[in-house]
């Protein structure tokens, strides 16, 4: 932002040109014959187009003037296929080709890489799921989506799972009174509920110097593999309470050992 103009890339938004109906359509033509002039015209005439389609991906985190720089790839790659003798609106055809060039520059630049059949797989996927909704008037199951692709449907939610942004195990999911529930702290222990862990490092004289209650939440959590929210339904206090209380109960445990 300079003396209140918006700048992105180094353009001054402030000042992009809109096109009208008409000089869109003769421009249109006389880039379909060669005119570079007109098609730079066009570039030039549906920036607004671009910024318009950007601002729905605001919230992913990336560069303004990167998105930008990718969403008029997609601009001028509508310019050069867009078909003048069929009776649609440009812009109601750049705006997917903008869209689909973003999601692809997203998608590519995930830091965790996943394979390209998958990865098409779940667009695909994505698109049988908005037109079985337009045409079902409802959201679609997983089994209807597989059998539209007739593709297993083991492989649609693997596709779709594969595309999702990961989460952190620190992201917190809930906070009350400054206690903050974690994700980590949703996730059940069942692979060692039958090794009993606490034991095997020798900590049970520890434990038994614990409270009632800290020691119910301890036992529940670790012997039997119970979530925060579990635990928190069974002796009936708040996750952020058990939360609180289980953070406490193991320092304890752990300063005596």
């Amino acid at each position: 932002m300079h003396n209140g103009k918006v700048e992105i890339c180094g353009v001054n938004t402030a000042k992009l040109k809109v096109l009208s109906g008409e000089e869109k359509n003769a421009l249109l033509r006389r880039a379909k014959e060669g005119d570079q002039k007109a098609r730079e015209e066009l570039i030039n005439g549906n920036l607004k187009l671009v910024l318009s389609v950007i601002k729905r991906f605001s919230s992913r985190g990336e560069n303004p003037d990167d998105l930008f720089q990718i969403g008029c790839i997609g601009l001028i790659k509508a310019i050069d296929n867009f078909d003048i003798s069929l009776n649609v609106q440009f812009s109601t055809y750049a705006v997917p080709m903008i869209i689909g060039e973003l999601r692809r520059f997203l998608r590519d630049n995930n830091v965790i890489r996943v394979s390209r059949s998958l990865r098409d797989l779940a667009y695909k996927s994505l698109g049988a799921k908005e037109a079985l909704a337009a045409k079902l008037d409802r959201e679609p199951t997983v089994e209807e989506i597989a059998k539209e692709l007739n593709v297993p449907k083991e492989e649609i939610v693997n596709a779709l799972d594969a595309i999702v942004d990961p989460i952190s195990l620190y992201d917190p999911v809930f906070s009350e009174n400054g206690d903050s529930v974690y994700v980590m702290d949703q996730i059940s222990d069942t692979k060692n509920t039958d090794e009993n862990w606490l034991q095997k490092i020798a900590i049970s004289e520890a434990i038994k110097n614990l409270s009632d209650r800290e020691r119910s939440i301890i036992e529940l959590r670790f012997f039997e593999g119970k979530t925060q929210m579990e635990v928190a339904q069974e002796i009936h206090i708040s996750q952020a309470q058990v939360s609180r209380l289980e953070k406490g109960a193991l320092l304890r445990i752990k300063k005596q050992i």
